[in-house]
């Protein structure tokens, strides 16, 4: 339990899916946690699992798929630098030519490892999927699960809560 919240709910799983509106285009895609900011409400994430489409494999072409998870809108793919961004994944072929076979491989999901207490508190009520491909034959979609539970935060932390999530957009 972290210092100041109070758990107002068990675990709950939020699945999410996020489809590119044309092949190689970044798409965004909002999830509505349905938060009270009168009840100073957040969403607790305890862990994430994102899963990529794979990417293309077409001679000679290097092709990827990536995808992030933040707590406000974004205009680019983000990475764990972002204050906003809670997990990002990729997946990539790397291909040498007609004669040798591309190899396609996962990065690793950045998340923080499952030991800490929790890896973001969302106060506004709702979070983002961005996603996007490169070099893709089709369009390309991510899908995964939100882990966390609902919290009550007292008036100093919410406000702390929504006002850096919202500056740091």
């Amino acid at each position: 339990m972290v210092k100041g919240l109070t758990q107002t709910s068990s675990m709950i799983a939020i699945g999410f899916e996020n489809i590119e509106s044309a092949a190689n285009t970044f798409t965004q895609a909002e999830v509505d946690l349905n938060l009270s900011p009168l009840d100073r409400e957040v969403f607790v994430v305890l862990s994430v699992n994102v899963d990529c489409s794979t990417p293309s494999s077409t001679d000679g072409v290097d092709s990827f798929v990536a995808a992030s998870l933040t707590a406000t809108s974004q205009t680019a793919i983000q990475n764990l630098g972002n204050n906003n961004c809670f997990a990002a994944a990729a997946k990539v072929t790397r291909a040498a030519g007609a004669t040798d076979w591309g190899v396609s491989y996962q990065t690793a999901l950045e998340t923080p490892p499952a030991n800490l207490p929790y890896i973001a508190i969302l106060a506004t009520s709702d979070f983002f999927i961005q996603l996007i491909g490169d070099n893709n034959l089709a369009a390309s979609q991510v899908t995964g699960k939100v882990y966390g539970y609902r919290a009550r935060a007292n008036a100093d932390i919410f406000a702390s809560l929504v006002q850096a999530e919202v500056l740091s957009s």
